[in-house]
């Protein structure tokens, strides 16, 4: 019997982390019954990140009604430890992407998101009791510098008249540790930046970019000159149209900052590293295995501590590209793909968890045909062939010294070759 663990992340826009992992364990199961199977669903800080770590147990579910990313109430859940000292608070609950009816989602809208929602979720945490809180900042539907979430914790700041007022942020910040959960590396402005890497995907055209880059800037000046800090070409800055960059603007107001990969902490908060002590074999995957796999998304993450553990590693993907089996491939991990055939992505999208499944219970059976000739191997006596007695040594009977020593020009006398 072997322990499988299995860590994946989400399928974007498909599945959740926890469909696919249970997915693949119910196709394990079918092969290889008899192993055990840890889950471990996981996610990066992004949209999914309250579900996977919610299953690893240990959590209470809340929700709180807070300002959305056009301005409208709307419901957020967020977590509360059982004890009522830790929290996880989503950013895509209050101010996420997936809130914005798709025709909507144009030059205006991408001007006019707020991030408040995502303050105020922040401080009803904090007015809770939670004390040890993690942020995950993936997913958003803004723009506005982190200009929303300041308001929304109790300042006055606004992005597009450069106001930023901080006097009036609440005092409780001081009592909250708070690690951020963001993935990537951008500045808040440039060609890097905010507004120009990720604003088209919220809707910002070419002009629309180049008016909040430039909003982004005077905003910048007003908020590093309330702040005293400069913090807008930090790494992560950029990060969900600016929150990174307000968050680490104000991260002295509270007891303990810092801004994470997204995957360590999720692995922290589901006790991934005691499940990996006990594997065999670790399962992980994404939606896709391409080039952003090397910057730091879940796969590479669980790869990455699984090599380190000395577990083998396989990571399954709905799409495999050659720059993503790469990047696994330098800590050892192999890349399979769950596809079965040539189709499209909307078709693989909707084609649920039976592709999962089935190909979880192909990997069990590779698995087995390669515990079978391990076994086989082992048993299988040694053959030799008559008249060949290459690997082997004699000693001839009227050799008299026990202990040889080899001499590379003796030959002995009765050597029929001598």
């Amino acid at each position: 019997m072997s322990t499988i663990l299995i860590a994946p992340d989400s399928f974007k826009g498909s599945l959740t982390s926890v469909e696919v992992a249970r997915a693949l364990a119910e196709g394990w199961s079918r092969a290889r019954p008899q192993d055990e199977i840890l889950l471990c669903p996981l996610a990066d800080g992004g949209e999914g990140t309250l579900a996977a770590i919610a299953a690893a147990g240990g959590w209470v579910d809340e929700v709180a009604t807070v300002t959305g990313p056009l301005g409208d109430p709307t419901s957020a859940r967020w977590l509360r430890s059982e004890d009522g000292t830790r929290a996880v608070v989503e950013m895509a609950q209050a101010s996420g992407l997936s809130l914005v009816p798709a025709d909507r989602r144009d030059g205006v809208t991408a001007a006019a998101a707020t991030s408040q929602g995502t303050g105020e979720l922040l401080r009803a945490a904090i007015d809770a009791g939670a004390r040890r809180i993690v942020l995950g900042i993936g997913g958003s539907a803004t723009t506005d510098g982190g200009a929303g979430l300041l308001r929304g914790l109790g300042g006055s700041a606004d992005r597009d008249t450069a106001v930023a007022d901080l006097a009036g942020l609440d005092p409780a910040l001081g009592d909250a540790d708070l690690s951020v959960a963001c993935d990537v590396t951008n500045p808040l402005l440039g060609p890097n930046g905010a507004a120009a890497v990720y604003g088209p995907q919220k809707g910002a055209a070419p002009a629309d970019v180049a008016t909040l880059d430039a909003r982004l800037a005077t905003f910048a000046n007003a908020v590093e000159a309330a702040t005293d800090r400069r913090v807008r070409d930090l790494p992560g800055a950029g990060a969900a149209g600016g929150v990174g960059f307000a968050l680490l603007a104000i991260g002295t107001r509270f007891a303990a900052f810092a801004l994470r990969p997204g995957v360590e902490l999720v692995m922290e908060a589901t006790d991934f590293d005691a499940r990996l002590a006990r594997a065999d074999l670790v399962i992980t995957g994404e939606g896709r295995i391409d080039a952003q796999t090397g910057f730091g998304k879940t796969a590479l993450g669980v790869a990455r501590r699984a090599a380190e553990a000395g577990v083998p590693c396989v990571a399954v993907g709905g799409g495999v590209e050659p720059d993503g089996i790469k990047a696994l491939a330098t800590v050892g991990a192999i890349a399979v793909p769950v596809t079965e055939r040539p189709m499209s992505l909307a078709d693989a999208m909707a084609a649920g968890t039976g592709p999962l499944a089935r190909c979880g219970e192909r990997l069990a059976r590779l698995i087995g045909l390669a515990a079978e000739s391990d076994r086989s191997r082992a048993l299988r006596p040694l053959r030799r062939v008559p008249g060949n007695d290459r690997g082997s040594v004699v000693i001839h009977p009227s050799f008299d010294d026990p202990i040889p020593e080899f001499d590379p020009e003796y030959a002995h006398p009765e050597d029929p070759l001598r």
